[in-house]
Protein backbone atom coordinates (compact mmCIF):
# COMPACT_ATOMS: atom_id res chain seq x y z
CA UNK A 1 0.00 0.00 0.00
CA UNK A 2 1.06 3.67 -0.35
CA UNK A 3 -0.35 6.48 0.86
CA UNK A 4 -3.56 4.29 2.29
CA UNK A 5 -4.15 3.17 -0.79
CA UNK A 6 -3.27 -0.23 -2.83
CA UNK A 7 -1.21 -0.05 -5.48
CA UNK A 8 -2.64 -1.83 -7.92
CA UNK A 9 -2.35 -2.64 -11.83
CA UNK A 10 -3.76 -0.30 -14.66
CA UNK A 11 -5.67 -2.14 -17.02
CA UNK A 12 -6.08 -2.41 -20.73
CA UNK A 13 -6.95 -4.21 -24.07
CA UNK A 14 -5.12 -4.56 -27.22
CA UNK A 15 -6.78 -6.32 -30.16
CA UNK A 16 -4.78 -7.80 -33.22
CA UNK A 17 -6.68 -6.81 -36.31
CA UNK A 18 -6.56 -9.24 -39.59
CA UNK A 19 -7.23 -7.70 -42.28
CA UNK A 20 -7.09 -10.50 -45.19
CA UNK A 21 -3.77 -11.98 -44.29
CA UNK A 22 -2.29 -8.52 -43.13
CA UNK A 23 -2.62 -7.22 -39.73
CA UNK A 24 -2.83 -2.98 -38.43
CA UNK A 25 -0.38 -1.84 -36.85
CA UNK A 26 -0.27 1.73 -35.16
CA UNK A 27 2.37 4.38 -35.31
CA UNK A 28 1.88 6.13 -31.30
CA UNK A 29 1.53 9.68 -31.50
CA UNK A 30 2.46 9.70 -27.53
CA UNK A 31 5.03 8.94 -25.15
CA UNK A 32 6.40 5.59 -25.53
CA UNK A 33 7.00 6.53 -29.51
CA UNK A 34 7.00 3.74 -31.91
CA UNK A 35 5.18 0.82 -33.46
CA UNK A 36 2.30 -0.93 -31.41
CA UNK A 37 -0.55 -3.44 -31.82
CA UNK A 38 -3.88 -0.92 -31.55
CA UNK A 39 -5.10 -0.49 -27.73
CA UNK A 40 -5.58 1.17 -24.49
CA UNK A 41 -6.58 1.93 -21.07
CA UNK A 42 -10.00 0.54 -19.76
CA UNK A 43 -12.20 2.83 -18.79
CA UNK A 44 -14.37 2.75 -15.71
CA UNK A 45 -17.20 0.38 -16.09
CA UNK A 46 -15.83 -1.12 -19.30
CA UNK A 47 -15.49 -4.51 -20.09
CA UNK A 48 -11.76 -5.55 -21.60
CA UNK A 49 -13.99 -6.74 -25.06
CA UNK A 50 -15.85 -3.05 -24.98
CA UNK A 51 -12.39 -1.35 -24.55
CA UNK A 52 -10.56 -3.51 -27.30
CA UNK A 53 -13.49 -2.32 -29.78
CA UNK A 54 -13.58 1.09 -28.63
CA UNK A 55 -9.73 1.73 -29.29
CA UNK A 56 -9.77 -0.28 -32.25
CA UNK A 57 -12.52 2.12 -33.78
CA UNK A 58 -10.61 5.39 -31.92
CA UNK A 59 -6.91 4.63 -33.10
CA UNK A 60 -7.64 3.06 -36.78
CA UNK A 61 -11.21 3.80 -37.40
CA UNK A 62 -12.31 0.20 -38.06
CA UNK A 63 -14.82 -1.22 -36.72
CA UNK A 64 -13.96 -4.77 -35.44
CA UNK A 65 -15.29 -8.24 -34.66
CA UNK A 66 -13.46 -10.19 -31.57
CA UNK A 67 -12.58 -13.60 -32.79
CA UNK A 68 -10.36 -14.89 -29.89
CA UNK A 69 -8.72 -14.22 -26.38
CA UNK A 70 -4.72 -14.54 -27.20
CA UNK A 71 -4.05 -14.28 -23.48
CA UNK A 72 -3.37 -11.96 -20.58
CA UNK A 73 0.05 -10.41 -20.34
CA UNK A 74 0.87 -8.70 -17.19
CA UNK A 75 4.41 -8.65 -17.04
CA UNK A 76 5.09 -5.82 -14.69
CA UNK A 77 7.97 -4.61 -17.06
CA UNK A 78 6.00 -4.42 -20.21
CA UNK A 79 5.12 -0.67 -20.19
CA UNK A 80 7.36 1.98 -19.16
CA UNK A 81 5.17 3.97 -17.69
CA UNK A 82 3.26 2.16 -15.19
CA UNK A 83 2.02 -0.76 -14.37
CA UNK A 84 -0.45 -2.29 -16.71
CA UNK A 85 -2.52 -5.86 -17.65
CA UNK A 86 -3.21 -6.12 -21.13
CA UNK A 87 -6.06 -8.41 -22.21
CA UNK A 88 -5.14 -8.99 -26.00
CA UNK A 89 -7.56 -9.81 -28.27
CA UNK A 90 -7.41 -11.35 -32.21
CA UNK A 91 -10.36 -9.43 -34.15
CA UNK A 92 -11.41 -9.46 -38.01
CA UNK A 93 -12.10 -5.61 -40.05
CA UNK A 94 -12.35 -4.93 -43.55
CA UNK A 95 -11.35 -1.54 -45.07
CA UNK A 96 -7.93 0.42 -44.91
CA UNK A 97 -7.34 1.78 -41.61
CA UNK A 98 -6.74 5.37 -40.89
CA UNK A 99 -4.64 6.70 -37.57
CA UNK A 100 -6.34 8.59 -34.82
CA UNK A 101 -6.50 9.53 -31.41
CA UNK A 102 -3.30 8.00 -29.92
CA UNK A 103 -1.91 6.74 -33.67
CA UNK A 104 -0.15 9.19 -35.93
CA UNK A 105 -1.04 6.77 -38.78
CA UNK A 106 -2.45 3.30 -38.97
CA UNK A 107 -1.29 0.77 -41.15
CA UNK A 108 -1.37 -2.80 -42.46
CA UNK A 109 1.18 -5.23 -42.41
CA UNK A 110 2.53 -8.98 -42.90
CA UNK A 111 2.43 -10.30 -39.41
CA UNK A 112 5.51 -12.50 -40.92
CA UNK A 113 7.87 -9.56 -41.63
CA UNK A 114 7.51 -6.45 -39.61
CA UNK A 115 8.25 -2.67 -40.48
CA UNK A 116 10.87 -2.22 -37.06
CA UNK A 117 11.00 -2.68 -33.40
CA UNK A 118 8.08 -2.66 -31.64
CA UNK A 119 7.36 -0.97 -28.08
CA UNK A 120 5.99 -2.20 -25.08
CA UNK A 121 6.10 -5.96 -25.11
CA UNK A 122 4.33 -6.16 -28.43
CA UNK A 123 6.89 -7.94 -30.40
CA UNK A 124 6.48 -11.22 -27.43
CA UNK A 125 2.61 -10.95 -28.28
CA UNK A 126 2.70 -10.49 -31.85
CA UNK A 127 5.27 -13.94 -31.42
CA UNK A 128 2.66 -15.67 -29.75
CA UNK A 129 0.13 -14.44 -32.53
CA UNK A 130 2.28 -16.12 -35.16
CA UNK A 131 2.16 -19.13 -32.83
CA UNK A 132 -1.01 -19.33 -32.04
CA UNK A 133 -1.84 -19.22 -35.88
CA UNK A 134 0.32 -21.74 -36.55
CA UNK A 135 -0.26 -24.11 -34.40
CA UNK A 136 -3.55 -23.00 -32.50
CA UNK A 137 -1.21 -23.03 -29.65
CA UNK A 138 -1.09 -20.34 -26.80
CA UNK A 139 1.21 -19.22 -24.58
CA UNK A 140 0.80 -21.32 -20.99
CA UNK A 141 0.85 -20.00 -17.52
CA UNK A 142 4.56 -21.72 -17.47
CA UNK A 143 5.70 -20.12 -20.56
CA UNK A 144 4.35 -16.84 -19.22
CA UNK A 145 6.36 -17.36 -15.57
CA UNK A 146 9.41 -18.47 -17.37
CA UNK A 147 9.78 -14.67 -19.39
CA UNK A 148 9.74 -12.82 -15.86
CA UNK A 149 13.63 -13.78 -16.27
CA UNK A 150 14.12 -12.74 -19.58
CA UNK A 151 14.64 -9.18 -21.21
CA UNK A 152 10.94 -7.94 -22.08
CA UNK A 153 11.99 -7.30 -25.61
CA UNK A 154 12.89 -11.13 -26.33
CA UNK A 155 10.39 -13.25 -27.72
Amino acid sequence: MAHGKPVTPLSAADAIIEIGDRIVLIERANEPRGLAIPGGFMDEGESAEQAAIREAKEETGLDVELIDLLGVYSDPRRDPRCYVISCVYIARASGEPNGGDDASRAFLVDPENLPGPLVFDHARILHDYLRYKRAGRRAAPQEMLDRLNRPITQP
